[in-house]
Order: C-alpha cells, then structure tokens, then sequence
C-alpha cells in the first residue's frame, strides 16, 4: 500500500494541502498552470522522440516486411500484429489498477516506459544474432513484450499528461510533437529504407533501424523523467485489491452510455486494423518493392501524420475530438479504397499519405477523449478499459487477415477492413462530444 502523499515546497497540492476540497482544487490547477511551460517542453521533447522511435517499429512497411523476409509467411506476418496487441490486451488494465492510487505516476511511468524500450532493443540484436527458426520464435517473442509494455506505458503516459496539461491545450501539444517527431521519423524512415535497409548496413538493414529506434525512444525518456513537475491530484482513490477493482468494470461502462458507444467505436475500428500489415503486401504484388521504394512509402505515410497533426491538434482543442473521428474514420476509407483499386505509383504513395493521417487522426482523437468521460478518479481504469478493448479486437484481426490473405487474398481482407470502418462511423453518430457537456 502506497504511503500518502507528502506535501513539499513545489508541490502545493498535495497532502498537507488545507482539507476544503475546493481549496485543494484551486491549488492543483494553479500548480498546473504554474509548471506548465516546463511540462509542456518536457512532453514534447518526449513524445517527439519517442513517437519518432515508435513510429519506425509502428509504421505498417518495416515490421510486416521484416517479419515476411525472415519468414516467407503471410500468416506470421499477421501473427506478428496479433502477438503485439494481444500483449497490450492484460496490462492496461493491470497497469491502470497499478496506479490510480498513487500519489505520483512518474516512476511507474519509466519503469515501464524503459521495459518497452529493451524489447525494441532485443528485436534489433535478434536480427544480429539469430538465423531461421530460431530468429523468427525470438523476433516474435520481443513483439509480444513490445505490445506488453506499450500497452502498460499507454496508461501510465496517459494519466501523467492528463494531471500536467490542461484540457484545452493537450490537442496542440500533441498536434506539434507528434508533427516535428513525425517529420524526424518520415525523414529517417526515407534514409533507413534507402541506406539502411537498402545497402545492408552493419548486417542487418532492419536491425539496425531497430537500434536507432531504441536510442531515440530512450533519449526521450530520459528527458522526460528529469523534466517534468508533477502534482499531487486533491483526491486519489483508496487501493484495493486488483480482482475487486475489476468487478467495478461493468458499472463504469454502464455509468456513461456515450463512453459505452466510444468502446464499441474503438473495437470496430480496431478490429479494421485487420489489413494494417497487408497494406505493404499488397503494393508488393502489383508493383517492385525495393528498399528506396519502401522507404518512400514509409516517407509518405509519416510525412501525413506530420502534416495532419497540426490539423487534428487544433480541430480537436477548438470543436473537441469527436469531429477529429469522423473525418479521419472518413479519409481511412477513402484511402483504402484508392490503394484496392489503384495501382499507379502515384496514387500508391497518395494512400499510403492518407493512410497515415487518417490513423494519426484516429490515435490523437480516441487517446485525448477518452480523458473527457466521467470522473478524474476513475480515468486510469477508463484507460485501462479502453486499451484492453482495443488489444482484444487488434490481436483476433491480424490472427484472421493473415489466414484470409494467404486463403482468399488481400482483396478479401481490405473489404472487411472498409466494413469494420463504415461501422465504427456509424456508431459515431449516437455519440455525444462530452465536451459539449463538462470540461474539467
């Protein structure tokens, strides 16, 4: 059981903070306010690199055609996908049930930030190291603990900006990190899959790409954890046990039929992901798939999220993220249907531009809202809820599209992808912004 919360000299709202809740409020946000140039740097540079990072193990080009080269399999490739986000199905909730009690997030928040880092770190000395079967059980293993981790440091990261950046400037920080982070990683993406991956370097193209993930991620992490001030809520939640926590689960879906609505969103369009690692694939079908011409695709595909950002960032924080949903739900299906019915060059890299600022769209939108709905005492585990609700559809899809692509063909996969999507738009019309209702 954590100790309470010790009040210090900077930290004004925690314990020893007067006992009048509303005082206790007033001193929380006017700390916020107080710390809030030094935390906001301290999230961008974060999130800057460590997007950068993540993004050239996230992007659906390097991974799916690493995983395809060692194995020659479309159903690996898709056990793959399935292994990373079935490792992000327990720990959210494990994560979430960890700390909503604790005074302060950030040692748990690098703990699990760095572990996340290591499995990026043995994917990169897998490829050195190991040959065959061998490499390909190895490589799996570390993108299951990928999923485990990122899963765990979703919830932990989450939480942490939520008490840091208030609520009306959260989508621009994450408009202009992810903006700058994604321009570092389309540039890199570009040069990795041209030199990198192209001319072999040091052994293994991939592996190497890998490292420099791991450093830039790392880098980030670091400055973080020495940067950012960290208040003490005016309420925490007294700890119980994690099963007793867990039967809670149904009465804070039922609680807010809207966040009930935005889980079965999520799930359809999770569940879409289906054809996320075939997108690739597929252009490796119809066109010579070289490494300057994956680089160039991955170039595109995060040179969109660089630009859209911007965009989603400021819609978000101006006319609240449910109108950022829409539109990028939108622009996925029109990108899918331009890479299924297209094979020119040119409108393979605009797809592939699409694709990357609509999924952009996506993650900002459903990460930000989901800190809208309910209570602040309850968000880790609405967190928690949510990344495990999205774990369990993005773990069954791969594990389906994979057998489907190698018994019926991408074609099959792509359309049930546009079906799970025109789904998750529908189910957005019955939503309401909570915006529209309360702002913290």
């Amino acid at each position: 059981m954590d100790e309470p919360a010790k009040a210090d000299a900077a930290d004004p709202a925690g314990a020893s903070a007067p006992d009048d809740l509303a005082t206790r409020e007033a001193a929380y946000e006017t700390f916020i306010w107080a710390n809030l140039r030094r935390n906001y740097i301290g999230n961008f540079v974060h999130g800057m690199l460590g997007m950068t990072g993540f993004r050239l193990i996230n992007a659906p080009t390097f991974m799916p055609a690493y995983l395809h080269l060692v194995s020659g399999s479309n159903t690996v490739v898709g056990l793959g996908l399935a292994l990373q986000q079935m490792g992000g199905i327990i720990s959210p909730l494990v994560a979430g049930a960890a700390i909503e009690h604790r005074p302060k997030i950030m040692p748990m928040a690098i703990v699990l930030g760095s572990l996340g880092r290591l499995a990026i770190l043995g994917m990169a000395l897998t490829g050195w190291f190991l040959r065959d079967q061998a490499q390909v059980l190895t490589l799996l293993m570390f993108v299951f603990l990928f999923g485990v981790f990122m899963g765990a440091q979703r919830v932990a990261f989450t939480l942490l900006m939520s008490r840091v950046i208030p609520i009306s400037l959260r989508g621009r920080l994450q408009a202009w990190r992810n903006a700058v982070g994604g321009l570092i990683a389309a540039i890199l993406a570009y040069l990795s899959g041209k030199y990198l991956i192209g001319q072999n370097v040091l052994g293994n193209g991939y592996a190497t790409t890998f490292i420099l993930a791991f450093f830039l991620t790392s880098a980030g992490l670091w400055f973080l954890q020495h940067q950012i001030r960290e208040p003490v809520p005016p309420t925490i939640r007294e700890p119980v046990r994690f099963r007793d926590r867990m039967r809670d689960i149904p009465g804070l879906i039922a609680a807010n039929p809207d966040y009930r609505w935005f889980l079965i969103m999520q799930m359809l369009a999770t569940s879409a992901r289906i054809a996320t690692p075939f997108y690739i694939l597929h252009v490796g079908v119809t066109m010579h798939l070289d490494g300057a011409t994956l680089g160039l695709l991955t170039l595109a595909y995060l040179g969109a999220d660089t630009v859209s950002n911007i965009v989603w960032g400021y819609l978000g924080d101006r006319s609240g993220f449910r109108v950022v949903l829409v539109l990028s739900i939108t622009a996925w299906i029109a990108s899918t249907l331009l890479l299924l019915t297209m094979s020119a060059p040119w409108a393979v890299f605009l797809a592939f531009f699409g694709l990357g600022a609509a999924l952009a769209g996506y993650m900002m939108a459903a990460n930000t809202m989901i800190l809208e709905f309910g209570h602040r005492d309850d968000l880790s585990m609405r967190i928690g809820i949510s990344a495990t609700a999205e774990g369990v559809t993005a773990t069954i899809g791969p594990l389906i599209g994979g057998a489907v692509a190698d018994l019926l063909g991408y074609n099959v996969v792509f359309g049930a992808s546009l079906g799970l999507l025109a789904a998750a738009l529908l189910t957005l019309t019955v939503i309401k912004d909570p915006r529209r209702r309360a702002v913290r």
